[in-house]
């Protein structure tokens, strides 16, 4: 695994995949969160923080640029805290060693696109 995108894919599951997220993506936006709860001001609501951009890049890259089963692994890793982990790898699909090969493939890819983002 690559610290760096390890790292960033924690805080796009905390931000964007957690319990503390539940309110959606209006961000703190008062019309978005107004038209996700019909025309109701819930405040107090995710206190006003905007995901860090850093986080939508990696919903982007996750959602639309990696392999079905790249995002599938990425998905239960840094998303399912629940599950123990032959959970995990049955919900993949594969092994252990497949589960963590994959992971990294998934942490490369991430890497080279953050990367070709930033050229």
């Amino acid at each position: 695994m690559i610290k760096e995108i390890d790292a960033l894919l924690r805080v796009w599951a905390l931000e964007l995949h957690s319990d503390l997220s539940s309110g959606g993506l209006a961000g703190g936006n008062m019309v978005a969160m107004m038209m996700e709860s019909d025309g109701q001001l819930i405040r107090g609501k995710r206190g006003s923080k905007a995901p860090l951009e850093s986080s939508l890049d990696m919903e982007l890259i996750v959602t639309k640029h990696l392999d079905e089963q790249l995002a599938t692994v990425v998905h239960e890793h840094y998303c399912s805290h629940d599950s123990n982990m032959r959970l995990r790898y049955a919900h993949c699909g594969c092994g252990r060693d497949t589960y963590y090969q994959r992971l990294h493939d998934a942490h490369l890819c991430i890497w080279g696109m953050l990367m070709g983002k930033a050229a």
